[in-house]
């Protein structure tokens, strides 16, 4: 699996978080919610250092990462970061590579 994170994307991660160059952007299984590839789980995002990442990538020298124990949750699907312009923020969605 792989993280694609569009520009726009990144750029809203960087200023919504306050990113700089060096730091690292986790997503993780969270339970409740809704999903397209997990029912009854979501997408969680937080700002912290990876402690074992089963996929990364960097974009503007951020790191955006999977820890192993979360790889299961995108059942073998990438995940692509896209921007929604209407709604303003970043979505979430899973193609199978």
């Amino acid at each position: 699996m792989n993280i694609h994170i569009e520009d726009q994307a990144a750029q809203w991660y960087q200023e919504e978080m306050l990113l700089n160059k060096g730091d690292f952007v986790r997503f993780f299984a969270r339970y409740g919610g809704c999903s397209t590839v997990q029912q009854g789980f979501s997408l969680g995002v937080s700002n912290e250092h990876p402690h074992n990442a089963g996929v990364q990538t960097e974009k503007n020298g951020i790191t955006y990462f999977i820890e192993e124990k979360d790889i299961w949750y995108f059942d073998n699907h990438d995940l692509f970061v896209t921007f929604n312009e209407k709604a303003q923020e970043p979505e979430f969605k899973y193609n199978n590579g």
